[in-house]
């Protein structure tokens, strides 16, 4: 299999039409990574590096976790691409909202490029809301911004970093255009993997202390299960038989044939987790325009570990799994479509039964999916920040009090105090776009008849869009 591997990647740079692709698309990456050391203007670093030690876990740690460390730095990508994804995933649920947009998006090329457009537009919007309120925040930091700030360090900031975000989504369809394709996902990809070595070493540090060393061998424990777990069900498939009744081609009478439908297990992929941390996130977002008491009780709430914010997150996660689902996967159009072409479900009346049928099997799916979910990003969760049992009603103070009793199970409130690049969000995002990418490369090779990278006997690496 090595060997296969090898040969792939030899076969790979052999071929100049995948050669020109792939080194295009590392150009635009580190292109990309340039960005981190251009700085907003205005900022002092050494204030911001003393800022940062008391902010790394909170919204912003999140969201400098997927902005690749530019948000740490204020660099001119501080925003990242998480604007453009926003605005992505906001079109798409409107479009099943507004009959006038689901109109647009059914008429081809033309109403693809609308929705781009509006998705553009409303990234502009997006960025600027985000800009202000960051640039707000950064004033009220004593000694941050240089000269104390005012209305023309907000300007100039919100502006430098609407541009970065938007040079990044350009980048971005670049790399899906002219590259190897996935342009944003690759983008996201690219920003947390460049942080695993800075995690890595702190956790190198935590393996010298001898009291911490077992609680780092069961993170990687964890985190091993977690990718074999993601890659097990973005691969799940249910295929479900349909066969073909005869009809006329041509002049040719074609007999019945029998094939399958396949459904994903995780239809919705990472959107519901991104979607519910976003949602999570809006109060904090609030925070950076004012300090309100009711606001900050509500962040508290909502920070990770208490039960108020776990609860949130796991109910966001299970809804907006269907809601997406619901939008992506019509089962009476898939049912109408399955009629018009002569095709049925074995025992299966064709038409509404059919629908209905899909449906339910959609739900348990979904069902399955969610819940996967759930567990891939509330575990690692869990031992990076803890649970804070003590805020449960009822329990909570005694509960606290037995596990702080109890040798070897403290870190069961705080957690590991590890980085968030563990975390289950993106564990499932690194995972999921690397066996994209992989499978992209290997249907391009397979198609000018060379072996994929787990050779011929080895079968097709399929990602999570392709059918198993």
């Amino acid at each position: 299999m090595f060997e296969s591997f090898i040969n792939a990647i030899r076969n790979l740079f052999n071929i100049p039409e995948l050669r020109k692709r792939v080194l295009f698309t590392l150009a635009m990456l580190a292109v990309y990574r340039l960005g981190i050391h251009i700085p907003v203007p205005g900022i002092d670093k050494d204030a911001l590096e003393a800022l940062w030690s008391q902010a790394a876990g909170n919204l912003f740690g999140v969201l400098d976790l997927f902005s690749g460390g530019n948000l740490r730095r204020i660099s001119v990508f501080a925003l990242g691409i998480m604007p453009y994804i926003t605005a992505s995933i906001i079109l798409q649920l409107m479009t099943s909202v507004y009959p006038s947009l689901k109109k647009i998006q059914e008429e081809g090329e033309l109403g693809r490029r609308k929705i781009t457009q509006y998705t553009r537009y409303l990234t502009v919007v997006l960025c600027a809301v985000q800009g202000v309120g960051i640039s707000f925040w950064l004033q009220r930091q004593a000694g941050l911004v240089i000269g104390g700030g005012g209305v023309g360090f907000v300007f100039v900031a919100t502006l430098t970093m609407m541009a970065g975000t938007m040079f990044i989504m350009w980048v971005g369809e670049q790399i899906t255009e002219r590259g190897i394709g996935n342009g944003i996902s690759l983008l996201i990809f690219a920003g947390i993997v460049v942080g695993l070595p800075n995690a890595i070493k702190q956790l190198w540090a935590k393996v010298q202390d001898p009291q911490s060393a077992i609680f780092v061998i069961v993170l990687l424990a964890v985190m091993l299960l977690v990718t074999a777990g993601i890659v097990f069900f973005e691969r799940g498939t249910r295929k479900i038989p349909t066969s073909h009744t005869r009809r006329m081609v041509g002049k040719q009478m074609v007999t019945t044939q029998s094939s399958h439908l396949p459904l994903k297990v995780n239809i919705a992929g990472v959107i519901p987790v991104i979607f519910a941390s976003s949602v999570l996130a809006i109060p904090q977002q609030l925070s950076t325009f004012g300090n309100w008491s009711w606001l900050q009780r509500v962040n508290q709430w909502l920070s990770g570990g208490h039960p108020v914010y776990e609860v949130v997150f796991i109910a966001g996660i299970v809804l907006f799994s269907f809601f997406y689902v619901s939008i992506v996967f019509n089962a009476d159009e898939v049912a109408e479509n399955l009629r018009k072409q002569g095709a049925f479900i074995p025992g299966i009346r064709p038409g509404k039964r059919t629908g209905d049928y899909l449906n339910s099997i959609l739900v348990r799916l979904t069902t399955v999916g969610a819940l996967y979910l759930v567990v891939v990003c509330l575990i690692p969760q869990l031992m990076i920040s803890g649970f804070k049992v003590q805020y449960l009603p009822l329990i909570g103070r005694t509960l606290d009090n037995v596990i702080q009793n109890i040798p070897g199970l403290s870190w069961i409130l705080t957690g590991l105090g590890v980085s968030f690049y563990f975390g289950g969000t993106s564990l499932l995002i690194v995972v999921g776009v690397a066996m994209d990418t992989i499978s992209q490369i290997e249907a391009q090779l397979v198609m000018r008849h060379y072996d994929g990278f787990l050779g011929a006997r080895g079968g097709r690496l399929r990602g999570r869009r392709a059918s198993a």
